[in-house]
C-alpha cells in the first residue's frame, strides 16, 4: 500500500500549488527536489540583508484575479513597479517604448509626432507576411528602435541572427503614446515581502518536502511510494530521451556584492548593444518598495545567455517548429503514462509567466484531486 496519494517531483512553483491544494483537500504528500533548497527558479536568498533572486529577476504581475488572490493568502506583496531601463552604448531609453524612449530617439514631443515617425519606418521597410522577427519587428516599430533596442539584444538573448528566429516571438510589443513607464499591462503586480522563498514555504507548510533527491536516478522506488506522480522536470529527461533532447537557452549569472548603496539606479538594466557580453544588470535591492537605498552594500547580478548543454539549468524552450513537434511526440508518450501527472514550464515544454504557472497548477489540481 503506497505512503502517499501524490509524489511531486519539483518544489517550485508548480509543484508548491498542486501539493498545497492536495493536501487543502486532505489528501497525503511527499515533495522532492534535487537542489538543495525549495522554489525553484522564483528561489530569493538573504544577502546582506537584499533579497536576491538567484536565478533571475521574477517580478508577479497577473489580470488573474483567482490567482492574485490566491497568492495573497501566502505573502503581502510590496508594490514594485516593472520599469526596466535600456543602455544602448550609454543612452539610456524606457522600456516599455514610451514618450520618453520617442524623445530620446528621435527629439519629438507630441505623441503625434511620434506616430508619425514610427509609421514613416514602418511604411519604408513593411512586409506584408513577416517571415522573420527582424521583419516582425520592423513591422512593429520601425528600424531605429529594432536597431538599437531590439536587435542585438534578442540576438544575444537567443544566440541566433534575428533573421534566424520566428516572427512569432515578438507578436507584439508594447508601444506606448504616453509617459506611462509600467512594463506590464496587467492589473495587479508586486513582489512578496520577504521574497519568494518565504511564499513558497507558506505554500508547502505542513507537507513533508525533501531536497536533494534526485527522482530519475532512483525512479522506480520513489514511484512505489505514491498512487500519482506530479512531474514538473524536463519531460525529455522524463523519457532518457529516447526521440531526442528538447533545445533551451541556458542563463549564467555573475553576482557580486559591492561596497556601495547604489549601483545604477534601477532593478533592470538591459544592454541592447552588441559588444556588451550580458544582456542585463539586475540590482536587487531596488525590488524592495520604498528601500531603495537601505544599508552601505548592494548587490548585482549580471545575466549572460549560454545555448543549453547537460548539465546546466535549462531556462527558455527554443519553441520553433522543430522543437514543437518532438515535444509533440514526447506530449504522445506522457498521455500514455499511467499515474503521471506532467505539469510546469519543464514537463509541459512552455514558457510560462508565474500567474500561468499558478493557473495551470490550480486547473490540474482541480482536475485530479
Amino acid at each position: 500500500m503506497s505512503q502517499y496519494d501524490y509524489l511531486i517531483v519539483g518544489a517550485g512553483l508548480f509543484g508548491a500549488v498542486f501539493a498545497q491544494k492536495a493536501k487543502e483537500a486532505g489528501k497525503n504528500c511527499l515533495v522532492i527536489d534535487k537542489r538543495n533548497h525549495i522554489a525553484g527558479n522564483i528561489y530569493t536568498e538573504n544577502v546582506e540583508d537584499i533579497n536576491v533572486h538567484r536565478y533571475g529577476a521574477h517580478i508577479f504581475h497577473t489580470n488573474n484575479k483567482e490567482v492574485w488572490e490566491y497568492v495573497n493568502r501566502f505573502a503581502e506583496f510590496n508594490r514594485y513597479t516593472n520599469c526596466p531601463v535600456a543602455n544602448y552604448k550609454g543612452e539610456l531609453y524606457n522600456l516599455p517604448f514610451n514618450m520618453n524612449t520617442f524623445n530620446r530617439m528621435w527629439g519629438v514631443v507630441t505623441p503625434a509626432e511620434a506616430a508619425a515617425k514610427i509609421e514613416e519606418q514602418r511604411a519604408a521597410h513593411y512586409t506584408a507576411e513577416p517571415k522573420n522577427l527582424e521583419e516582425q519587428a520592423i513591422n512593429l516599430v520601425g528600424t531605429d528602435i529594432y536597431e538599437k533596442l531590439i536587435r542585438h539584444y534578442t540576438e544575444k538573448q537567443w544566440g541566433r541572427p534575428c533573421t534566424e528566429l520566428p516572427a512569432f516571438i515578438i507578436k507584439r510589443l508594447p508601444v506606448r503614446l504616453m509617459f506611462d513607464n509600467n512594463y506590464f499591462n496587467a492589473l495587479y503586480q508586486g513582489i512578496p515581502c520577504g521574497g519568494y522563498t518565504a511564499m513558497v514555504a507558506a505554500m508547502l507548510e505542513g507537507i513533508e518536502v525533501r531536497l536533494g533527491v534526485d527522482y530519475l536516478q532512483d525512479k522506480a522506488a520513489l514511484d512505489a511510494l505514491a498512487d500519482t506522480v506530479v512531474y514538473t522536470g524536463p519531460i525529455d529527461a522524463y523519457f532518457d530521451y529516447r526521440l531526442g533532447a528538447l533545445q533551451y537557452r541556458s542563463v549564467r549569472f555573475e553576482t557580486e556584492t559591492l561596497d556601495c548603496p547604489n549601483y545604477q539606479g534601477n532593478a533592470v538594466i538591459n544592454y541592447t548593444d552588441a559588444e556588451t557580453p550580458y544582456t542585463r544588470i539586475i540590482e536587487h535591492k531596488h525590488f524592495e518598495f520604498g528601500s531603495t537605498e537601505p544599508g552601505t552594500k548592494t548587490v548585482i547580478s549580471r545575466e549572460y545567455s549560454a545555448e543549453w548543454k547537460p548539465g546546466d539549468e535549462p531556462y527558455y524552450p527554443v519553441n520553433d517548429e522543430a522543437n514543437g513537434a518532438l515535444y509533440a511526440r514526447y506530449k504522445a508518450l506522457a498521455d500514455g503514462e499511467s499515474g503521471v501527472i506532467f505539469g510546469g514550464r519543464l514537463g509541459e515544454y512552455k514558457y510560462y509567466d508565474m500567474d500561468k504557472v499558478i493557473e495551470s497548477a490550480l486547473a490540474c489540481a482541480a482536475a485530479h484531486i
